[in-house]
């Protein structure tokens, strides 16, 4: 891969990485929630996640979507279904999370599998992968993606989980982290639009 199609690269992840999205809306309030330590495991199953789904899409999984096209439709109302339910955890949650506390971030296994169904994450592998990988150079091509998505995309989510720790400071108080939690919840569903707009529904 040319230095100038690396440099291409490492614009699509840093752009594509920081930008909101469900993974970041959800990564803000558990930080601000439940502290960046506990948040970790969360945080470290979105970027590990997305890289190994970086690398099946690469090898093959996302062919599928391109064979039965109809799947991707099921994958978005599955999606959505689940970030609704996430959205009312979120917006219901009591009070910033200490070790007694009865809510729980998300764990990394559930945040690996959140990567599966998460249309966003979808559309930035099949992105990278169509764009960057050359026909030439199939294998080492989806490697190098992969191993430039997951670097950049560490410290990408980390920083918007650092911010939720930051704002833990102006939420000591119960309305206030109601009303960021809302504030979040309302986000996350708002950041289904997208996949919504563009979801096929046969009226007939």
């Amino acid at each position: 891969m040319s230095e100038a199609m690396l440099l291409a690269l490492a614009t699509f992840c840093f752009v594509s990485s920081i930008t909101p999205g469900p993974n970041n809306m959800m990564l803000l309030a558990s930080g601000a929630n439940f502290g960046f330590r506990r948040t970790l495991p969360h945080l470290m199953g979105v970027s590990l996640g997305f890289g190994a789904m970086v690398l099946g899409v690469g090898f093959g999984v996302g062919s599928v979507f391109t064979m039965y096209p109809a799947l991707y439709d099921v994958l978005r109302v599955v999606a959505c279904a689940y970030m609704l339910w996430l959205a009312y955890r979120i917006a219901t949650a009591s009070g910033i999370g200490d070790g007694k506390a009865t809510a729980r971030p998300m764990s990394f296994a559930e945040a690996v599998a959140f990567q599966w169904i998460n249309p966003k994450a979808w559309a930035m592998a099949l992105g990278a992968t169509t764009a960057f990988v050359a026909p030439g150079e199939f294998v080492i091509g989806v490697l190098i993606v992969t191993a430039v998505f997951t670097a950049i995309n560490l410290p990408c989510v980390a920083s918007w989980a650092g911010f939720g720790v930051v704002l833990r400071r102006f939420l000591d108080r119960p309305w206030t982290l109601r009303a960021f939690n809302v504030t979040m919840a309302v986000l996350l569903v708002a950041s289904l639009y997208p996949m919504l707009a563009d979801l096929k529904i046969d009226a007939t």
